[in-house]
C-alpha cells in the first residue's frame, strides 16, 4: 500500500505559478505504476488534471494543457505538478493518486490517494 503526502499549495494571483509535490512512501517503486493529479471543488466531482505513466508518458486535461506539467523523480519517490498561468477557475483541492495501470484521468483506476493540498487563485 502506498502512502501519499501532497504539499506546495497556497494562494496566488491570477497569472502566477505554483509547484505541487507528492511524496510516496510504503511499497514504492514509482516506475511500477501510474500516478496522477486530480482536483475537486466542494459539491463537484473529482476532476483529472494530469497523469504520468511508468515510462514517463503524460496526459493532461484540455483545461490545463499548455499551462500545467506533470513530472516525477523516481529516485526521490516524488511526483510534481508545475502550474503556470494559474486562473481563478483552477481554485480547488488538489490530490495525488497512485496505482493506476495505464495513463488515465479516470479516478476509478487509482488505488491510493493523498489528503490533498489547497490551491486558491484570485
Amino acid at each position: 500500500h502506498v502512502q501519499l503526502v501532497e504539499s506546495g499549495g497556497g494562494s496566488v494571483q491570477a497569472g502566477g505559478s505554483l509547484t505541487l509535490s507528492c511524496v510516496a512512501s510504503g511499497a514504492t517503486h514509482m516506475n511500477s505504476f501510474c500516478m496522477a493529479w486530480f482536483r475537486q471543488i466542494p459539491g463537484n466531482e473529482r476532476e483529472g488534471v494530469a497523469a504520468i505513466g511508468m515510462d514517463g508518458r503524460t496526459s493532461a486535461a484540455d483545461s490545463v494543457e499548455g499551462r500545467f506539467t506533470i513530472s516525477k523523480d523516481n529516485a526521490k519517490n516524488t511526483l510534481y505538478l508545475q502550474m503556470d498561468n494559474l486562473q481563478p477557475e483552477d481554485t480547488a483541492m488538489y490530490y495525488c493518486a497512485a496505482g493506476g495501470s495505464w495513463v488515465t484521468l479516470d479516478s476509478k483506476e487509482y488505488k491510493s490517494w493523498g489528503r490533498g493540498t489547497q490551491v486558491t487563485v484570485s
